[in-house]
This record gives structure tokens, C-alpha cells and sequence, in this order.
């Protein structure tokens, strides 16, 4: 009895902390000890049998994402060797849809959480900015897969977004003005009008069968 409770109450506070209802908990608890290999916790090399991942471009970012102790909420910066349930259950809450019943601030609140994820992604070294040189990583990563698409040519598309972001952030630039990186601000402001329903999901853990909203 005593047991029971104390699941049952655990169970709720991750209700409280995630926003998802007790039944995606549970298929959530049964894919995380899937992936464990029913251990307690999971390590980056869990993810190393994960199908669709591994044709991922950017597996190797995806997989940091889920140790990032920015978004798992534990730091400024660093990655955790591994992660717990309730870890793995703050992980998987940026990808829940955003619940448009909830009021205007706290929508506008969830999208730029949402987006603080992908932002993470970018900045690799956790100070805050997207240099041309993570951006231009995540491109070349991008594209890694097309034969026809050449590293040069990688630089060139990535060298052309940067350009893009400083005039859409910044405006019109002095010829020896030079635009430092995207700050999240700047992120933000260049995400504007952009459905991020459909840039992220996780097809990549095999869920698609599993509804991540109310």
C-alpha cells in the first residue's frame, strides 16, 4: 500500500514537472528501460541501436542534446555521463505539442522553450552565440549525406544563412562591422512565424504510435 502511494505520488510530481498524463509517462517509462536495457539510467551509448537515429545527419547533436545539463536544467553548461527517468522525461517534454488552450503568455512561453532546445543544438561550447563556425558544422552535417554537395559548397550555403540572420537581427551593417553570431534573441527573432510543431517530434526513438498531447 505504502508502495503504491509513493508511485502514484511520484507519478504526479513528474505530471507536475513534464505536463504529461500518467498513461505517456507510462509508455515513456517502458520505451526508457527499452533503451537502458532496463538499467536505471541511460548512456550515450544506449542510443547507438536506435534505427532512425543512426541515419540521422545530426545524430551526434541529437544524442548530446539529451546529456546538455542546459537543457536538462542542471547548468550553464557541461553533459551529464548519464540520465535518470525523470532526465530523460524533461528531455522528451520539449518535443510535447503545445497545448493552445493554455493562455498567450504561457504558449509564447513553451515555443521559446522549444526553441532554447534547437538553440543549445547550434551553440556547441554553451556561450551563448552561434559563431559561423557551429553553424557552418551543423550544415556540413546536414548535408554530409548528398554525394552531390560538396564541403565547399556546404560553407557557402552556411556562410550565406549567417549573412541572412545578421540582416534580419542587426539590419544594415558598416562594411567593417562584423556580425559576432546569432544570440538567442536573435534566434528567436529569426524563428518568428515558423511552425516548430513541425521541426520537432521523435520519430527518432520509434514513438510515433504514442500521443504526446492531451
Amino acid at each position: 500500500m505504502g508502495a503504491a502511494h509513493s508511485a502514484s505520488e511520484e507519478v504526479r510530481e513528474l505530471e507536475g514537472k513534464t505536463g504529461f498524463s500518467s498513461d505517456q509517462i507510462e509508455q515513456l517509462h517502458r520505451r526508457f528501460k527499452q533503451l537502458s536495457g532496463d538499467q536505471p539510467t541511460i548512456r550515450k551509448e544506449n542510443f547507438n541501436n536506435v534505427p532512425d537515429l543512426e541515419l540521422n545527419p545530426i545524430r551526434s547533436k541529437i544524442v548530446r542534446a539529451f546529456f546538455d545539463n542546459r537543457n536538462l536544467r542542471k547548468g550553464p553548461s557541461g553533459l551529464a555521463d548519464e540520465i535518470n527517468f525523470e532526465d530523460f522525461l524533461t528531455i522528451m517534454s520539449y518535443f510535447r505539442p503545445i497545448d493552445t488552450t493554455l493562455g498567450e503568455e504561457e504558449v509564447e512561453l513553451s515555443r521559446r522553450e522549444k526553441l532554447r532546445f534547437l538553440f543549445h543544438m547550434y551553440d556547441s561550447d554553451s556561450d551563448g552565440r552561434i559563431t559561423l563556425e557551429e553553424y557552418r558544422n551543423v550544415v556540413e552535417e546536414l548535408l554530409s549525406g548528398n554525394p552531390h554537395i560538396e564541403k565547399e559548397s556546404a560553407r557557402s550555403i552556411a556562410d550565406g544563412a549567417m549573412m541572412e540572420a545578421a540582416s534580419v537581427c542587426v539590419g544594415q551593417m558598416e562594411p567593417d562591422q562584423v556580425y559576432e553570431g546569432i544570440t538567442f534573441e536573435d534566434f528567436l527573432k529569426i524563428w518568428q512565424g515558423i511552425d516548430i510543431e513541425t521541426k520537432m517530434h521523435v520519430r527518432f526513438l520509434n514513438m510515433e504510435t504514442i500521443a504526446l498531447c492531451h
